[in-house]
């Protein structure tokens, strides 16, 4: 498949795939890489999968994956490092939105020894304000739970052999990939790009989806919003300690109670924080259960020009 294998997670990219295919295959011949494209359909329904089994008929670089349902981004991509034959492996986004040019400068940085490649954005192209700020909160919060610069990563990269066979060797089925390669470790390095305008289809992430996002691969990864159940319980017990202090006080001092409103908003903000609490444990319990059942991480079950 080539010494450079560039995975390319696609859902419902039926008007891209011809266009990035070319793209991609003119940057890395021109640049005299031996390369090969493998497309993984992460379910689709429209005709992304026909498409690619078309241009791997005419083309033995190309090979594609077809999932029997979709099973999400991370699921293609290490379904992708798993069917990946190539001494290096790249992930770059079906939309070209990840800048294909880039690849050149991240095998060249691998062929000086480098075994991680990170993508690294500049300028976040165009974006909706409202959409941008959410976006500096989510990293923000993302960057702070798991101690890790969701800036200085991303999941346009290039790994080393060495680094596909160590992510693949992790048992978890919860993954995130882009946590998950910075923190394997490995002799790493950056490369900037500027994130270029989809040329055709609409993205697939709403506001909703990157909600979901956040809280899914956080859980996945961290542990540390369950410290958030700690630190209620211990914000509780002091606001307890200051409110029977308070109330003893007026006790002795023969002061009359203020009433039901106080006892209302000590019931409103205990049960508060008891949900909040039971929801962060649920979703890890929820978790746990998912890890637990064993079931696969993805499903396949259409191959194009893949070797046994």
């Amino acid at each position: 498949m080539g010494k450079l294998t560039v995975i390319i997670p696609s859902f419902n990219e039926e008007d891209n795939i011809e266009n990035t295919a070319k793209v991609i295959g003119d940057i890395l011949q021109n640049a005299d890489i031996d390369y090969g494209l493998l497309f993984v359909s992460d379910g689709s329904t429209d005709t992304t999968f026909d498409i690619v089994e078309k241009l791997a008929e005419n083309d033995k670089r190309i090979s594609g994956i077809h999932f029997s349902r979709n099973f999400g981004k991370e699921a293609a991509i290490f379904a992708g490092l798993e069917y990946a034959k190539g001494e290096c492996v790249a992930v770059i986004d079906c939309d070209l939105q990840h800048p294909p040019a880039v690849l050149v400068d991240m095998y060249h940085l691998w062929e000086e020894g480098y075994e991680v490649v990170e993508g690294i954005k500049a300028n976040r192209g165009k974006e909706n304000p409202i959409y941008r700020m959410f976006t500096a909160i989510f990293y923000g919060i993302m960057s702070s739970l798991m101690k890790i610069n969701m800036n200085a990563t991303s999941d346009f990269k290039l790994l080393d052999r060495k680094v596909v066979e160590a992510l693949l060797e992790l048992p978890e089925r919860n993954t995130f990939f882009r946590a998950l390669s910075f923190w394997a470790g490995f002799k790493s390095t950056t490369v900037k790009f500027d994130v270029a305008e989809r040329k055709a289809g609409k993205s697939k992430w709403s506001f909703t989806g990157l909600i979901k996002y956040a809280v899914y691969n956080t859980t996945s990864f961290s542990t540390a919003p369950l410290k958030v159940v700690f630190i209620l319980g211990v914000l509780m017990m002091i606001f307890s300690l200051v409110l029977g202090v308070e109330t003893l006080v007026n006790y002795f001092l023969k002061i009359s109670a203020d009433g039901f409103t106080t006892v209302i908003l000590l019931l409103l903000i205990i049960g508060g924080c008891i949900m909040i609490s039971l929801g962060i444990i649920g979703h890890y319990i929820a978790r746990i259960y998912e890890e637990v059942k064993g079931r696969p991480r993805y499903i396949v079950s259409q191959t194009a020009n893949i070797e046994k």
